[in-house]
């Protein structure tokens, strides 16, 4: 036997050589053997697996080891001794360092031999023990992985208890220090599966033992929410990730996100280690985490943390979308980052310039999977352009590298970014207390009612969803020169209503700057009036500009050269204009302001002397229509007084206009007032007014005699005479107010009459080219214009009268469609409350489904009424009257459409020339001021919620359950009503 074992050692022999003689020692360990041969052949082997020369002295001693094991079980238990293992694991075996990985083998091979035997049990304790003294000391990954290789055969070796969860804890620590040595692939796929052999202990230990994961999750996000600058923990802790349960998710991340006790710094780090996972291979769910996390954050509104991280890990998550082996969960963590930082551009912009690149490289990598991953990426980047266009140079390559993939429409960006915003997302991780409600479902920007100015918030909403004009607004170029003008106001508020990720907006500058100087700021005032003033101010600023700017010294023309030199002083006037549009020039240098081509038209006034037949007529501009009520069919009993002549004065002019019954199907056809009725279930005998009405009666030929007789020039004395008015130009929007507040003599006072006016959803306005002159007419005296009636209009309020004045030609018929409605709720024009109805078009330039069918779908209208931004349908607007008799349509605004194309009667060009087919792209100017306050307000969410939390934890709050809102400001539109009138009954009474 000891020649065999010196042979065995020796290095003489060939391969085949100690073959032969590890044959016959295997053969011979089933004869009878001395015990201290066995202990002395266990002390060869044992030194051949430890310090043999190569790998196949190494294979020989185990062989021998365990063939002699098998069959002298008793010698090899009092050889492989708790003592021989203790020290084996303390000190390590003659040069060879206990932290070897072979003496663990060796360790996890003897065990094997004596899984039967009594002795083991003692040896297992003492593993226990020695494991866990091993794992705080911070083993490689090859150690640990051999570990757990052992540990996952031998669970009897894994530490029990108390000792269960120490040991977990300090295993997951270690897995924080491991660091990947591999610069090969191979080297680096084998410390992938040491790290995974690991984690996999860990879960198979969480499961045995469920008390051990909550305490490993909190020694995870010790790990990684450390602030010490000498410790950057491994990214191998993404291994556990895919172990932790799905479900635990709300529960963490609900418990860290509201923890008093973590600083903001320790938050920071932690999720910008876990977005550090994303690069490591195999982990699943890890997107999942990061998400939670990010969501969490928001709701309980830690925005400085979500700002600072997204800025400082974008670059690298859009890095990983160059390996297919993570970049499916990448692209999910960079979709939520970009789509919910709606703040400010930056974010995205820092990723822009490698798009193109990854694009390029995707279409040509030949992956099975790019295709599809490619067509998610390009939905994102669409999304993030629409979010903030006006970038041309930043976006020109990116379109052409995309232009060749489908991009998503424009309903579902809007619906994209409205879910993802941080304060959209839904607060379920947050407490009552710390959750603040975001935009409505509609994602639209309530107004602020700063204390009686529902009556200018309802006009704001009006005007913003009148699309074109909102569009041409945005798309003004305004210089230096209207930094503090009324326009220059108005495109900044519109922009915020765009923009701003505030769910209502305090238009507290622009209010100081339109308020006209007669209303009393605290109190309440006629909202037609106000747009009136609006309208008017903001057209006379435009003018007053075009005056100063053509009164710039130029260059006289028509002295030889100097012509040239004149003309390139009139282009520089244009590209410097203040009101000058993005792109595109006026047709037929239009020379009209912005007011005049969206909301002017013309009417042509004419009076007739009924004794020489004489005409007299003029030509004035108008920007609204005043609907009086026929006195003789005003239902109200507080009217006491039927409209004054005055009524119909010089802003105002005539439509003669078609009503449309809602009843008639889906695709009902404009008709004029006076060829059909509009037939509706009356609350009384007589029908219901509608706005074709209103219209006819506004239209009908007047008779002036007695005191009101007019004095004839060519008669030289006062004669009988016929006035009225016709419209020869129509204007984009037209603007119709109900006279609805009538002077009662006898009080003093001013009435509302509660007629119910029925509206129709489309409505047609004969428009009459300019009559020829006759040789008989004589000089306007310098009157106010009148109306007159068309031809076609002889069913109406008033009672039939003569022929219309003059000779005029044939009607053209242009359909509007409706717009928006400005509604009062009250007994007088000063108390009560308005709000305002408006289409939601977000279309192109409004679907076609919207223009032919009326909006008649739920979903096709919304309510605005301060801050709360509803959606409702043409049926409640119709109907709202019936159902609360105080609340009355007040401003209508129509919108003049083309029946045959769908678009603006512009062909989908405006007056100016420029195209409104989608929203214009924002101004660096007006994105920066967004971009400003975005990041104000979501300091300020942050500051209140920590603000609340506080409150909370000290149990000292109080607080109104439905939260500060602007419901009640002082003495005005709350649900009481201002000054003592009309007004809510209830709260939520107008909620449809």
């Amino acid at each position: 036997m000891d020649k065999i074992l010196e042979a065995l050692v020796s290095s003489s022999h060939s391969v085949p050589v100690k073959k032969a003689i590890v044959k016959k020692v295997v053969e011979a360990a089933e004869k009878e053997v001395t015990a201290e041969q066995c202990q002395a052949l266990y002390t060869l082997t044992t030194r051949l697996i430890f310090l043999g020369e190569d790998a196949f002295q190494k294979q020989v001693g185990f062989q021998v080891l365990e063939a002699y094991a098998r069959y002298h079980r008793a010698d090899f238990e009092l050889f492989f001794s708790k003592d021989f293992v203790l020290g084996l694991l303390q000190q390590g075996y003659g040069p060879l360092d206990r932290k070897d990985p072979a003496v663990v083998d060796y360790i996890h091979g003897c065990l094997r031999l004596l899984i039967s035997c009594p002795s083991v049990l003692d040896i297992f304790s003492i593993i226990q023990t020695e494991i866990l003294r091993m794992v705080c000391e911070r083993p490689e990954a090859a150690l640990c992985a051999r570990l757990a290789t052992m540990l996952s055969d031998f669970v009897q070796c894994i530490p029990r208890e108390k000792a269960a969860i120490l040991f977990c804890q300090q295993l997951v620590r270690t897995i924080g220090y491991f660091h990947c040595p591999a610069s090969q692939e191979r080297e680096l796929r084998e410390y992938v599966d040491q790290v995974t052999k690991v984690s996999t202990l860990l879960q198979n230990i969480w499961k045995a033992e469920p008390v051990t994961l909550l305490p490993s999750l909190q020694e995870v996000f010790a790990i990684i929410s450390s602030t010490d600058p000498s410790f950057d923990p491994s990214i191998a802790l993404a291994s556990l990730v895919q172990h932790i349960p799905l479900q635990m998710i709300t529960v963490l991340i609900k418990s860290l996100t509201t923890d008093q006790n973590v600083k903001d710094t320790s938050m920071t780090q932690a999720l910008c280690r876990m977005i550090d996972w994303l690069s490591w291979p195999l982990a699943h769910h890890v997107e999942m985490w990061v998400i939670a996390l990010l969501k969490g954050l928001a709701a309980v509104q830690k925005f400085t943390i979500l700002i600072d991280v997204t800025l400082l890990k974008i670059e690298l998550v859009f890095n990983r979308l160059w390996y297919p082996i993570v970049r499916q969960g990448a692209l999910v963590v960079l979709s939520h980052m970009l789509l919910s930082f709606q703040h400010s551009p930056e974010a995205f912009h820092l990723v822009v310039p490698h798009i193109v690149n990854l694009v390029q490289s995707l279409k040509h990598d030949g992956l099975p999977t790019s295709k599809a991953f490619l067509l998610h990426f390009t939905e994102l980047v669409h999304c993030m352009m629409y979010q903030y266009s006006g970038f041309p140079d930043l976006y020109d390559d990116i379109l052409e590298a995309i232009k060749e993939l489908p991009g998503p429409g424009e309903e579902k960006i809007k619906l994209v970014l409205n879910q993802s915003a941080w304060t959209s997302q839904s607060n379920s991780f947050a407490s009552g207390l710390l959750r603040l409600p975001g935009k409505s479902e509609t994602g639209k920007t309530g107004l602020i009612n700063l204390g009686n100015t529902c009556y200018m918030n309802s006009i704001i909403q009006t005007l913003f969803s009148a699309t074109d004009f909102r569009r041409l607004v945005l798309s003004l170029r305004l210089n230096d020169a209207t930094a503090n003008t009324l326009m220059k106001k108005l495109q900044l508020l519109f922009t915020f209503l765009s923009h701003t990720q505030r769910a209502a907006y305090a238009p507290r500058v622009f209010f100081e700057a339109s308020r006209p100087p007669w209303f009393n700021a605290g109190s309440q005032q006629d909202c037609s009036e106000y747009l009136r003033f609006l309208l008017d101010r903001l057209h006379e600023e435009e003018k007053t500009i075009q005056v100063l700017m053509t009164a710039k010294p130029n260059v006289s023309p028509g002295n030889g050269p100097s012509d040239n030199t004149g003309g390139e002083t009139s282009a520089e006037d244009a590209r410097v204009s203040p009101v000058a549009p993005v792109e595109g020039k006026s047709e037929g240098n239009d020379e009209r302001t912005l007011i005049e081509r969206m909301f002017g038209g013309r009417l042509s006034t004419g009076i007739r002397c009924m004794t020489c037949n004489s005409v007299s007529e003029k030509e004035e501009p108008f920007t609204d229509l005043s609907l009086a009520f026929c006195p003789s069919t005003t239902s109200s009993p507080l009217q006491t007084e039927g409209p004054s002549e005055e009524s119909r004065g010089p802003c105002q002019g005539a439509v003669n206009g078609g009503s449309e019954a809602p009843e008639i199907g889906p695709s009902p056809k404009p008709v004029t007032a006076s060829t059909t009725g509009v037939h509706f279930v009356p609350g009384s005998s007589e029908p219901p007014l509608s706005v074709p009405d209103l219209v006819d009666y506004f239209l009908a030929p007047e008779i002036l005699d007695k005191e009101n007789a007019y004095f004839c020039q060519k008669c030289g004395s006062l004669q009988r005479a016929e006035r009225g008015m016709r419209v020869v130009a129509a204007p984009e929007y037209l603007i119709l107010t109900l006279l609805r507040f009538s002077y009662d003599a006898k009080c003093h006072v001013r009435r509302k009459i509660l007629d119910n006016v029925t509206i129709p959803p489309l409505m047609r306005l004969p428009v009459h080219a300019p009559p020829p002159k006759h040789s008989s007419s004589s000089s306007s005296p310098p009157s106010s214009p009148l109306q007159v009636d068309s031809p076609e209009s002889s069913e109406n309020l008033a009672k039939k009268l003569k022929p219309a004045v003059g000779v005029w030609p044939a009607a053209q018929f242009v359909p509007y469609v409706l717009s928006s409605v400005v509604m009062h709720s009250g007994m007088s024009s000063e108390s009560g409350h308005y709000y305002s109805y408006g289409r939601n078009l977000n279309g192109a330039d409004g679907a076609q489904h919207h223009l032919v069918y009326g909006g008649q779908a739920a979903g096709d209208w919304l309510l605005f009424n301060d801050s709360r931004v509803t959606f409702t349908s043409l049926g409640s607007v119709q109907n709202v009257t019936n159902r609360f008799p105080k609340d009355t349509a007040y401003v209508l605004i129509y919108r003049k459409q083309d029946v045959t194309g769908g678009q603006n009667s512009t062909g989908g060009v405006t007056a100016n020339g420029m195209r409104l087919g989608s929203e214009p792209p924002l101004q660096k100017e007006l994105m920066d001021a967004v971009t400003k306050d975005n990041k104000l307000f979501l300091q300020e969410q942050e500051l209140n919620a920590r603000t609340r939390a506080l409150q909370a934890a000290s149990a000292s709050c109080s607080f109104r359950p439905n939260g500060p809102d602007d419901n009640e400001p002082p003495g005005s539109c709350g649900p009481s009503g201002g000054g003592g009138g009309g007004g809510f009954n209830t709260v939520n009474r107008l909620v449809f």
